[in-house]
């Protein structure tokens, strides 16, 4: 049984950073692809960005990319996403999601996660 812990999150004004940390339990964790996902209020979860387990590849959504950076420390079984230049529409309960059954699908995709946390509240004002 894998437990993923986010914390960081907060109220942040535009243009303002936050570092997300989502901490794993369980031996393993330098095995496993870990992702960050958000859901905004009335829609769906979207990914935001992903890892492999070595730290490299990784893949950012096209509305992060050069704003957030995702980074693992395997030593602390901890991924972080770091999140600069914030704006209004990042404002989501942000996810973080392990691939514990290292299923072979895109760093991407929902369906290839199979643990998740309880999700962190990111609001940011205008």
């Amino acid at each position: 049984q894998v437990q993923l812990v986010e914390s960081g999150g907060g109220l942040v004004q535009a243009g303002g950073s936050l570092r997300l940390s989502c901490a794993a339990s369980g031996r393993t964790f330098g095995f496993y692809d870990m992702g960050w996902f958000r859901q905004a209020p009335g829609k769906e979860r979207e990914f935001v960005a992903a890892i492999n387990w070595s730290g490299g590849p990784i893949s950012y959504a096209d509305s992060v990319k050069g704003r957030f950076t995702i980074s693992r420390d395997n030593a602390k079984n901890t991924v972080y996403l770091q999140m600069n230049s914030l704006k209004p529409e990042d404002t989501a309960v942000y996810y973080c999601a392990a691939d514990v059954l290292r299923t072979n699908r895109p760093l991407s995709a929902t369906s290839k996660y199979n643990y998740w946390g309880q999700g962190t509240q990111v609001t940011v004002s205008s």
